[in-house]
């Protein structure tokens, strides 16, 4: 009989269930959650047997020793810059960590004390990072086992609503904070193509956006996301000539981004109209400070979107039914959240928030120009689409929650036995958790085109 295994989680958001469930699955395993505010943790725990919450602040160094050290392993799904502390603390118990977190800077620092502590440290393992990596790794590995080479790799991923729940001028809705959306589309993005580095600016990101197809019955948009120059040496594909990791989103939302920061509702500087203890304001009001129009009336209003955007034909008109209904052009008030970004997401979270029944959908594909030993040429991919559960889990839940929930059970059976810091990079660690992915039924299609 195996001796009972104490596991550790910290953090109870919404890729958190489907991590307990696999986790708990095995008899032995016996999980504690905890959170800052206990009655998160109690209502994830209420749902299992053998889970128990407690409330602990990961900033208070003896609290957070105190529930390391009585652990066999801890899952970190908090925000990624508590990594270190959390990391420390293991090392000094010599307890194992998962996180489905990029591994960054500060967490490669821990890589000699980590092995000198028999430790493993398994980062970016959920969805993107994480199944993005297993797939990418299988075919490079096989393409190169057979003396090929990888001239392109593009590789596109969204979760998104599914088609029939896409409706708003978004084509978007939030199941985490819409901030973290926004303002993820104001980072710089660089990728390689034809062999020269590419680097778009930020404030030049939505205008890079272009049709993209992947199934006849999905209208997507792609742009780049962040640096995927990193992926040349990450991949072992120094041959490739172009490499591209970056997002789907439906066609439709560019444009509409792209007039919000046009216009100035992506500022995130403070404004003493939209302070706490300001008179309250109706989004017209709001709207017409931003822009100087001489008056709050929708016409006057729409025609001062005009003249400050580049955008035109029928996306700008997608864009102004767009604003008129999330409201922007009425009389309704604003919740005063001190910056135009921050009250702006407050009524996108309220209006964009998945409803009743409503499902979630993902969507991974890689897409590989490969020459084989002999010269020919073809082309792969790797394809995931998956969909959330109406009443249950998301799609977006299920493929980070569950690759993260396989790893973690990976190291307590000894299958994944390397020690420092871990990422999904080698065959060794990745096909014990590709094999047990397809078994909970995340299957990767894998065509020869």
């Amino acid at each position: 009989m195996t001796s009972e295994r104490k596991i550790l989680l910290l953090g109870s958001g919404f890729v958190a269930g489907p991590t307990v469930e696999y986790i708990l699955r095995r008899p032995e395993n016996h999980l504690t959650i905890a959170v800052r505010h206990i009655e998160h943790a109690r209502a994830l725990a209420s749902q299992f047997a053998r889970a128990r919450p407690i409330a602990l602040d990961v900033t208070d160094e003896k609290a957070l020793d105190d529930a390391v050290s009585k652990h066999d392993l801890v899952i970190s799904l908090i925000p990624y810059t508590l990594h270190p502390t959390v990391i420390k603390s293991a090392i000094k118990f010599k307890k194992h960590v998962v996180t489905t977190s990029y591994v960054s800077d500060a967490i490669k620092e821990f890589d000699q004390a980590a092995k000198e502590a028999g430790v493993t440290l398994m980062n970016e393992i959920g969805l993107d990072p994480g199944i993005d990596h297993l797939y990418a790794v299988k075919t490079i590995s096989e393409v190169h086992s057979q003396g090929g080479k990888i001239l392109s790799f593009i590789s596109y991923c969204g979760g998104l609503p599914a088609p029939e729940n896409s409706n708003n001028p978004l084509g978007y809705k939030f199941s985490w904070s819409s901030r973290g959306v926004l303002l993820a589309l104001r980072n710089p993005a660089s990728f390689y193509q034809d062999g020269k580095i590419v680097s778009i600016p930020g404030s030049e990101l939505m205008d890079s956006a272009r049709p993209y197809h992947i199934y006849p019955g999905f209208a997507f948009v792609a742009y780049a996301n962040r640096d995927s120059t990193s992926f040349k040496e990450r991949y072992k594909i120094p041959e490739a000539q172009t490499i591209l990791r970056g997002t789907l989103r439906y066609q439709g939302f560019p444009s509409f981004v792209k007039v919000l920061v046009e216009i100035g509702l992506l500022d995130d500087t403070p404004k003493d109209f939209l302070e706490s203890n300001a008179q309250d304001i109706a989004w017209n009001s709001v709207l017409a400070r931003l822009l100087g129009s001489p008056s709050t009336s929708e016409t006057e209003l729409r025609a001062s979107v005009l003249s400050k955007t580049k955008v035109s034909g029928d996306d700008i008109e997608r864009v102004l039914y767009g604003f008129k209904w999330l409201g922007l052009f009425s009389s309704d008030l604003v919740h005063r959240r001190k910056t135009l970004l921050d009250t702006l997401c407050a009524t996108l979270e309220e209006k964009m928030q998945y409803g009743e029944g409503e499902r979630d959908m993902v969507l991974l594909q890689h897409k590989f120009e490969v020459e084989n030993k002999d010269g020919s040429k073809e082309t792969r991919t790797s394809t995931l689409l998956a969909y959330g559960k109406p009443k249950g889990p998301s799609a977006m839940a299920t493929t980070v929650g569950v690759p993260c929930g396989i790893a973690t059970q990976l190291i307590l059976d000894g299958v994944i036995k390397q020690k420092g810091v871990l990422a999904p990079y080698t065959p060794e660690i990745n096909n014990p958790i590709i094999e047990a992915l397809e078994k909970e039924g995340i299957i990767v299609l894998e065509e020869k085109l």
